[in-house]
């Protein structure tokens, strides 16, 4: 029978086992026999006294042989352990390595890295540096208020009265239909020249600021040219802030009429189709505009709804839930009769990226039917913001209904809910072309203190789905300098090019008065916005002296990694942040779970803890020892952390001031500079050097030819003491170079590679030298030159013993190519020092084993011969052996298998060219055996952070779902052309032209736009690694007449298993293959609504603005209808005909109180 696949963290049986007792081929189970009681039932063996095997053990197919007893094959083991230790000891010099370091003893000093020290220094110097970005905002928060304050309205404004730089203008000039063009006129912009800048990654001016305006809104109207008016002052404050601090990057006001003015000037990296960026649905802006949101969204699915008007809807939910961060909590309810959750969710959830996207497919599957019920929807989301069992928000509390219109004003439902205290708000969306009253609606917001919207047609949805904001803000506006405080942002992608930023935020508040003795304005004016790139943070983190698995992180109050090393998404969507939960950057366990709450909730911390580390290349998993520290950084929402291997408490420190003082000259002049020339490599081996910013000069290159003769070039000109050089990086790797020399010298270059069948020997250090010997032999050297970034380097590092590292294939690509002295074996293990009691490893050293000779070698360590010369032993008919590797590889499988399951040799020569492949797809039915018995445990995990090709769209060809479609009677009736059908069909098919991404694929973009060609998603991540045994075991996998027979035991001092089987005679048998192969989540990783049942402890910012006694709440909303005229219909369906779609201009929708 086959062994059925298990599940992680399913039982095991107690691993201790001893000899089995082997059953011929065929045997099975009699009717009364028992399994053990230990664990679940499996059908691998019974145990039996090891004395009852031998009468039991012909292999069929080979009458005179017998599969080889127990000791036999500990005997195996034990010389293919000798045998690698010895080639080890020969040439991979550990102990040589430690005499050349203690020889060497008066070029180095041995210098401690005390991790409170080192954390709070790093806290401190980014609290210094995001310091300096608060008191820039600052000035500008202040200077804009006052700007804003002084200027005068202007009502005749037009556009050639403004002069400011259209940062889109560019790229609207080559567009023969952009607004601009069609208008005729670009006197207002100014044609600006640029200077690459590299801190900017960008071509900048600094002398004025760039103004982006989004494309639907239109730039002529009155509100946008008095906000371009008074924002222009501006543009001195923010070239004071650089000259203060020469540093500053982005300096940016989100005006909340849309406008965004930045500095420095840069054109804008507008898309190839449609741009939608629009400032106030940016992640800083959203939350420096208001104070985080309980939200409840419930949606009239009535029949009255359908057609255009449902799908309008479903796009407004979708919007809606963009203008939502992780600081917000959020659930969606449709309604008729009832009201019901359109998604799993059945509570409050984090407005986080993934929850979001359950949200937005959820919304998709609404279907119009029954009748309007809106006390049913009231009552479903009052009754969500009185959950209290829950985590939420506990800040501004609102409802959000979309509807077609009702006459219900379910007077009842505020009354027992919500007065007389008013603390929930309420919002109200009239959508869709229609004749019903909107009173009831309006009269719902305005006695709540909420605000009603129309969204008549696709364009009013970006635009009225995010106002609401503003209203929001008016507790903020209120509060006055209490609501005056620097936020900082998650980690985001920037819209202009400079990678992974945070940014400092800091509110705008309208500070003018109506009249002498009249309330204050409650408007928010926008955010003001700093950014800092996330490389200039990392800039002020250790790195070298924390050695190859050291490492800082930060997290903020939500979990989110700021700094990580394993923060690297491979494709940045700049509308969402860049979301990484500190235990999805790591594997998660009870320990980090506590290391991070103790963060999130601000306090100080040191723990040492056995945890479980992926290797760099995803492959393997270690169980290492690692200490954590940490404390918070001041002024911010951020904690610092600090990650170092007890190894890594000390580090090396180049001492080269002798030979410094001696030698004035440039640094090429040094002694053992000349053993980093490539006319040095044919007697000393090649060096490889790890690109590092040894100095500010050096030209990168990831060609690392290219850079060492770079590096080699610049040396030439500097001097050793050079200011311009980080002497540290320089020294130690001058020093590693005479270190490796000298094994060199003492121990390779006399020594016969070919007698052990080695391709070559190498050395890598902390110091960033790569050594290979002979230098041939770096022609196939496919690892990292940087040390840190090698897998080899950090596992040797993580592990005691010889590590092996098969060459890494896929499943689908082709096999090995098998030529002469191509295809290696790595084999490493760590230098260890122990310098006046202090312990470290500043080196790698190993060997490069080649595969199909030793191959061969394996087999004669596995049979019955002593050395390789030695004739084959024959049996003969009358006599009994035992199956050897050698000889009857026919019939027996031997194999050598690493610890994360990757086959490493085999003594079949068609298996030769699937080293390196993960043992499963060589031999499924073995390799879950081993699983099974305990030699593997299995740990999988999710990669959030993964790029996936976009799926095909269903509906290409096809038009929008869910437009009305008129009827022939339809276009012959001359009443139907002047209804609000025709007219919301129009706006339909012209917003649909411009806005065509909302409503399906466009494949054109995603051709003209790289961008958008890979879609981050969910990878399952699976990797295997050594369990609990550790003695000899002999094993039966059952299956009747396929049964097999196997031995497997692990090989000290190394991260190898020994398996020998016989080679199974059917595949009757075959059982569930074991998956190692990274693979797509279909539904986005774990069960969302799962999850969200168990979420993970967060805080959300301390402070709270959502009510202000002094509130004035009669602003509330009056509709925005814009019936249109019988001419207008007429001309629109002209231009449709002739293939002409004309650019339309939405209005700025905007509160009457807007005028400033």
């Amino acid at each position: 029978m086959a062994v059925p696949a298990r599940t992680c963290g399913a039982s095991r049986p107690d691993p201790a086992r001893t000899a089995l007792r082997w059953p011929s081929r065929g045997s099975r189970l009699g009717p009364g026999a028992r399994r053990p009681a230990a664990g679940p039932p499996r059908p691998l063996a019974l145990l039996l006294p090891p004395l009852l095997l031998l009468p039991l053990l012909a292999a069929p197919g080979a009458s005179a042989y017998s599969f080889p007893q127990q000791h036999t094959m500990q005997h195996w083991a034990r010389r293919l352990e000798q045998e690698i230790d010895g080639v080890m000891r020969i040439f991979g010099g550990v102990q040589q390595l430690r005499e050349i370091y203690k020889d060497n003893r008066n070029l180095f000093e041995v210098q401690e890295n005390e991790p409170q020290k080192l954390v709070e220094k790093v806290a401190g110097d980014i609290e210094s540096l995001l310091d300096r970005k608060v008191q820039a905002l600052k000035r500008l928060a202040d200077a804009a208020e006052n700007f804003q304050k002084a200027h005068r309205w202007q009502d005749n404004i037009k556009e050639e009265d403004i002069v400011y730089y259209d940062a889109k203008a560019d790229a609207e000039l080559d567009d023969p239909e952009s607004e601009d063009m069609e208008r005729g006129s670009k006197a207002s912009t100014l044609r600006l020249d640029f200077v690459e800048d590299s801190n900017f990654k960008n071509k900048v001016n600094y002398s004025y600021t760039a103004v982006q305006i989004p494309t639907d809104i239109y730039k002529g109207s009155t509100v946008i040219l008095n906000e371009l008016n008074w924002t222009e002052a501006l543009e001195n404050v923010f070239m004071e802030n650089r000259r203060q601090d020469p540093t500053l990057l982005w300096q940016v006001f989100g005006s909340a009429t849309g406008v965004t003015r930045y500095y420095p000037a840069t054109p804008w990296r507008a898309p190839k189709k449609i741009d939608l960026y629009d400032v106030r649905r940016r992640p800083w802006y959203i939350q420096g505009a208001s104070s985080p949101k309980d939200m409840v969204i419930i949606v009239d699915v009535s029949g009255s709804v359908s057609g255009l008007t449902l799908k309008l809807m479903k796009t407004s939910v979708c919007e809606m839930l963009d203008t939502l961060s992780d600081d917000d909590y959020v659930n969606v309810a449709s309604f008729n009769e009832k009201a019901q959750p359109v998604s799993c969710f059945t509570h409050l959830v984090q407005a986080n990226v993934r929850n979001k996207k359950v949200f937005k497919e959820a919304v998709q599957g609404m279907v119009a039917k029954g009748t309007t019920g809106y006390k049913a929807g009231f009552e479903y989301a009052f009754d969500q913001l009185q959950n209290s069992n829950i985590t939420r928000a506990n800040c501004n509390k609102m409802i959000m209904m979309f509807t077609d219109g009702g006459e219900d004003r379910v007077q009842d439902v505020f009354e027992k809910y919500n007065w007389p205290n008013r603390t929930v708000r309420v919002f109200t969306f009239s959508v869709g072309q229609h004749n019903y009253d909107v009173t009831p609606l309006q009269w719902m917001a305005c006695t709540n203190k909420g605000y009603y919207f129309e969204i008549p047609s696709i364009g009013a949805i970006r635009i009225n789905t995010q106002e609401y904001l503003d209203v929001l803000g008016r507790p903020m506006v209120l509060a006055g300098k209490e609501a005056k405080q620097v936020q900082w942002t998650n980690v985001y992608e920037d819209a202009l090019g400079l990678g992974m930023v945070v940014t400092g935020t800091l509110p705008v508040f309208n500070l003018t008065q109506d009249g002498p003795g009249e309330k204050k304005n409650q408007l928010i004016l926008g955010v003001m916005g700093i950014d800092v790139a996330l490389n200039d943070i990392k800039r002020l983190t250790p790195n070298y002296t924390l050695g190859a698995n050291g490492y800082v992180f930060a997290i903020d109050l939500n979990g989110y990694v700021l700094l990580h090393p394993n923060l690297k998404p491979q494709t940045t969507n700049f509308r969402e942040p860049v979301t990484l939960d500190f235990l999805d950057a790591e594997l998660e366990d009870e320990n980090k779970e506590e290391i991070r709450r103790s963060m999130i909730d601000g306090n100080k911390g040191h723990k040492q803890i056995r945890t479980l580390v992926k290797s760099l290349d995803e492959r393997y998993i270690d169980e290492v020892t690692r200490n954590y520290t940490w404390v918070p950084i001041r002024s911010t929402n951020y904690s610092l952390g600090l990650v170092l291997p007890p190894y890594s408490t000390f580090y090396l420190q180049a001492n080269l001031s002798d030979q410094i003082l001696q030698v004035k000259l440039p640094i090429s002049k040094l002694k053992d500079f000349e053993f980093l020339l490539p006319s040095s490599f044919e007697s000393e081996g090649h060096v490889f050097i790890a690109p590092r910013e040894y100095c500010k000069d050096l030209n990168a290159s990831d060609n690392n030819a290219e850079f060492l003769k770079n590096f080699i070039e610049l040396m030439e000109k500097v001097t050793p003491d050079s200011k311009q050089c980080n002497n540290f990086l320089l020294h130690n790797l001058i020093l590693d170079t005479g270190i490796t020399q000298q094994l060199v010298e003492r121990v390779w270059r006399d020594q016969d590679l070919n007698t052990y069948s080695l391709l070559a020997v190498f050395a890598a250090t902390d110091g960033g030298i790569t050594r290979v010997f002979p230098n041939k032999a770096a022609e196939d050297w496919t690892e990292n030159p940087e040390p840190f970034n090698a897998s080899f380097y950090r596992r040797s590092l993580d592990n005691h013993g010889y590590v092996f590292k098969p060459p890494q294939q896929d499943a689908l690509l082709r096999p090995l190519e098998l030529e002469n002295d191509t295809v290696g074996i790595l084999v490493s293990t760590a230098v260890e020092l122990s310098l006046g009691g202090r312990t470290l490893r500043p080196a790698v050293v190993g060997v490069k084993l080649d595969l199909e000779a030793w191959a061969e070698k394996f087999k004669v360590l596995a049979s019955n011969r002593t050395h390789q010369d030695q004739p084959q032993k024959q049996c003969g008919p009358n006599s009994h052996c035992e199956m050897d590797c050698e000889v009857n590889n026919e019939d027996l499988l031997c194999v050598l298998i690493d610890d994360g399951g990757f086959l490493v040799l085999s003594n079949q020569n068609h298996q030769w060219d699937q080293v390196g492949r993960f043992f499963s797809e060589v031999d499924a039915n073995l390799m879950l055996a081993l699983y099974n018995n305990s030699f593997y445990t299995r740990k999988e995990s999710y990669d959030y952070q993964a790029a996936c090709a976009p799926l095909p769209p269903g509906n290409l060809g096809a038009a929008p779902r869910g437009i009305f479609v008129p009827t022939i009677a339809d276009f012959l009736n001359l009443a139907w052309w002047t209804s609000a059908a025709a007219w919301s069909l129009f706006q339909q098919l012209l917003y649909g032209l411009i806005y065509h991404s909302w409503f399906q694929a466009d494949p054109a973009e995603a051709e003209g736009n790289p961008e958008v060609r890979e879609s981050s998603c969910v990878m399952k991540q699976t990797q295997y690694y050594f369990g609990s045994v550790n003695a000899s075991y002999n094993a039966i996998i059952d299956c009747g007449n396929c049964s097999r027979l196997f031995h497997a035991q692990r090989l000290i001092n190394s991260n190898l298993l020994f398996v020998v089987a016989e080679k199974p005679l059917c595949s009757q048998c075959e059982a569930g293959r074991l998956l190692q192969k990274e693979t797509h989540c279909p539904a986005d990783g774990p069960e969302q609504c799962e999850l969200v049942q168990r979420p993970r402890y967060r805080r959300g910012p301390h402070i709270c603005f959502d009510y202000n006694a002094t509130e004035d709440t009669s602003d509330c909303g009056r509709g925005a209808s814009f019936p249109p005229s019988l001419g207008v219909l007429v001309s629109l369906q002209l231009l449709l005909l002739l293939g002409l779609p004309p650019r339309p201009q939405p209005q700025v929708h905007a509160h009457p109180s807007r005028r400033l």
